[in-house]
């Protein structure tokens, strides 16, 4: 009778740890954002959080996350670090201008 208790227990444990990885594997591919006419899958960038960290050092930090969300949303893609290494992100990015032309990304 105490085998079977055991066996009962272990079983269920196993069920519950099989549950909380399948939880997990759902998460991951839930931070897929489908975008644009051809549906193609694209990871979600925390757009917000990484111009924050990139202007953080900025004169004006206000006027950098504008222009850095706006080039995150259109090139997804922020380069490291708090200046310099544009060309991280591709042409994109390098090539975007402000109606002065202007480099238009930070």
């Amino acid at each position: 009778m105490a085998s079977r208790l055991v066996f009962v227990a272990a079983a269920l444990l196993l069920f519950c740890l099989a549950q909380v990885s399948s939880d997990v594997e759902i998460e991951d591919q839930q931070k897929l954002v489908i975008r644009g006419a051809n549906r193609r899958l694209l990871p979600f960038m925390d757009c917000g959080g990484l111009c924050k960290e990139r202007c953080s050092l900025h004169s004006r930090p206000n006027l950098c996350s504008r222009a850095c969300g706006t080039c995150c949303v259109r090139c997804k893609c922020v380069p490291p670090g708090t200046s310099g290494n544009r060309e991280m992100c591709g042409s994109c990015y390098t090539d975007m201008t402000t109606h002065g032309n202007r480099t238009k990304c930070p």
